[in-house]
């Protein structure tokens, strides 16, 4: 019987815009304060596109050439690309085949876009290891990227929302492993459709019969809607579950562990998740401070961040994990 192969992350990357939005510039268009921000998520700014010079699909690609730059790789060698976001530059077709353009590849490989919102990196990557694994391909390129600045509520009404979120992009390459020390080890994947409306941005839906005259009434159901006390209910549970689920499988304990990647949906969160895992600061990366909420892109921007800075290193033991719409959430555990 054939032995399934690992695959490694040969290379991250990531593009953030350049525009800072800081607390104090949201006080005013939504009735809030920098304090009031900061204690409920933990975040002192984000970053928003401009119009005109940021896309979904070219921030990825912005993240993507860093992670072909760092693995050596030619954008024509990737084999597929897996292109994760919940906020497509266009209802169709997706972001991933203008990535590829924006890229210049000529190589006619296929292109998947992954919707599943801040689990949707995870989710890409464990797709992206399958194939690796299965020897179909050797070269996946992974990007998660989001632009939320456009499609916010920025009035009184929707700041409980709308201050939890960034823009940017991040993007790892995988290729084969030919060592156990050097691999994506597992990854877990999980979702319960009937907390589907808890977190949701409901139009423009398809099941209306004229949903354009129905976004005209409704205009108010084209913002992101959270029940934030639910949301953070279950993802406190979640979180620890789907990390001790991939420790398990590996024969790990959270001791072992030499950095966790949470997604940056609140500070709270992961300061409770780090908590009940008995992780020290120097194990647990945040960035959510400084680019907030950015869904598919705020794993590989944490991770790309974390490797730039040399808190992770060939060898060691990096977790990854996510929950957020859906509800679905996700964990990848490998050997960076």
């Amino acid at each position: 019987m054939a032995t399934l192969r690992h695959s490694f992350i040969a290379g991250v990357g990531h593009y953030v815009p350049s525009r800072v939005v800081k607390n104090v510039e949201l006080e005013p268009m939504m009735n809030t304060s920098d304090a009031w921000i900061q204690e409920r998520t933990g975040i002192q700014e984000r970053r928003w596109f401009e119009e005109g010079k940021d896309t979904t699909a070219n921030m990825g690609a912005n993240a993507a050439r860093k992670a072909l730059e760092m693995a050596g790789v030619e954008a024509n060698e990737v084999q597929m690309i897996v292109f994760a976001t919940l906020s497509p530059d266009y209802f169709f077709p997706g972001s991933g085949v203008l990535m590829q353009r924006e890229l210049g590849m000529t190589n006619n490989c296929p292109a998947l876009d992954v919707r599943n919102q801040c689990s949707g990196f995870i989710y890409a990557l464990s797709v992206a290891d399958q194939f690796i694994r299965t020897g179909m391909y050797d070269t996946v390129l992974v990007v998660g990227s989001e632009i939320h600045s456009s499609g916010l509520d920025k009035s009184p009404e929707g700041r409980g929302v709308s201050v939890i979120f960034g823009d940017g992009a991040g993007a790892v390459l995988l290729r084969p492993s030919t060592s156990d020390e050097h691999a994506i080890l597992s990854t877990h994947l999980h979702a319960q459709g009937e907390h589907a409306e808890e977190l949701i941005v409901k139009e423009p839906g398809s099941n209306r019969d004229n949903r354009a005259d129905y976004v005209v009434a409704n205009k108010q159901d084209l913002y992101p809607y959270m029940n934030g006390q639910n949301v953070f209910k279950h993802a406190v549970v979640r979180f620890p579950q789907v990390i001790k689920e991939a420790l398990d499988q590996n024969g790990y304990q959270p001791s072992d562990i030499d950095m966790l990647i949470p997604h940056q949906a609140n500070l709270r969160i992961t300061q409770y998740v780090q908590q009940k895992m008995g992780l020290g600061d120097d194990k647990v990366f945040s960035n959510i401070q400084r680019y907030g909420n950015t869904t598919a892109a705020s794993v590989p921007i944490a991770l790309s961040e974390a490797v730039q800075e040399g808190k992770i290193k060939p060898g060691d033991l990096v977790c990854l994990a996510a929950f957020g719409s859906g509800f679905t959430w996700a964990s990848a555990l490998l050997k960076f």
